[in-house]
């Protein structure tokens, strides 16, 4: 068995993420409900960063409350017009894409990792 350094490195940021995700996630949890229900997108987005990052719009600033990332919003069709998202990906990404109801979906955006994390909201 090989060690996929990807999985590697997403491991080691879902701790940082995990720990300031239990103090921000229902907030999270209720914006991906207000995107939906206003019908914006089914597919809300979190960009996530440890510096400020012009994607979607500010919604946790991680000085507020003393996070190690700031939580913007955005959603698939705003990645498309920035072009992280290929027309071509798009219904790859909605496949591959979890219920946004018990998954956020963070794109997570650092020096050495890019990617998008889908992290399951803590149970009540």
């Amino acid at each position: 068995m090989q060690n996929d350094p990807e999985l590697q490195s997403q491991a080691k940021y879902l701790g940082t993420i995990s720990k300031d995700f239990v103090v921000v996630s229902d907030t999270i949890k209720e914006a991906a409900y207000q995107i939906k229900a206003r019908k914006i997108s089914d597919f809300p987005i979190f960009p996530i960063a440890k510096i400020d990052i012009p994607i979607g719009s500010l919604l946790i600033d991680k000085r507020d409350l003393a996070l190690e990332w700031t939580y913007n919003i955005s959603f698939l069709d705003d990645f498309v017009q920035r072009q992280l998202i290929s027309t071509e990906k798009i219904e790859e990404f909605k496949t591959n894409y979890k219920n946004p109801e018990e998954f956020a979906c963070l794109f997570v955006i650092d020096e050495d990792f890019t990617n998008f994390v889908f992290i399951p909201y803590p149970e009540d």
